[in-house]
């Protein structure tokens, strides 16, 4: 989501998603609740994390609560490493209704905090 956000932002930003434990496919909620604002990421797939690790980089952003203790160490350069801490989608749990309100809440606050993000140090 935050990928999708950011692109939707600026056209021209470079932006990787990747994950320690990526899944096999985009969680199907997230490309629905993502819809919904007008930003299509059912394209996208899982990337590790792996793929980058060499290479150089503005900003590296830890976003998955989990993530900040189990995300490696870059070993290309990185001017600026971040965390914005948010819980994973994938272990909410619910009924449907509820656990896509809450992909939605998530979605809403991943969408506030990138736009700060960009509006602070990359417009």
């Amino acid at each position: 989501m935050a990928q999708g956000f950011l692109k939707s932002f600026d056209k021209k930003l470079e932006v990787r998603s990747a994950g320690t434990a990526p899944a096999l496919q985009v969680n199907k909620l997230a490309i629905r609740v993502m819809k919904e604002v007008g930003i299509y990421i059912s394209k996208n797939k899982p990337e590790s994390i792996d793929r980058y690790l060499n290479s150089e980089w503005d900003y590296v952003i830890t976003v998955c609560d989990n993530a900040r203790e189990s995300c490696p160490f870059f070993t290309g350069k990185v001017k600026h490493r971040l965390h914005m801490g948010f819980e994973d989608p994938s272990e909410f749990m619910g009924d449907e209704e509820q656990v896509l309100n809450e992909f939605r809440r998530l979605r809403d606050m991943v969408k506030e905090q990138f736009y700060i993000f960009y509006k602070d140090n990359l417009k």
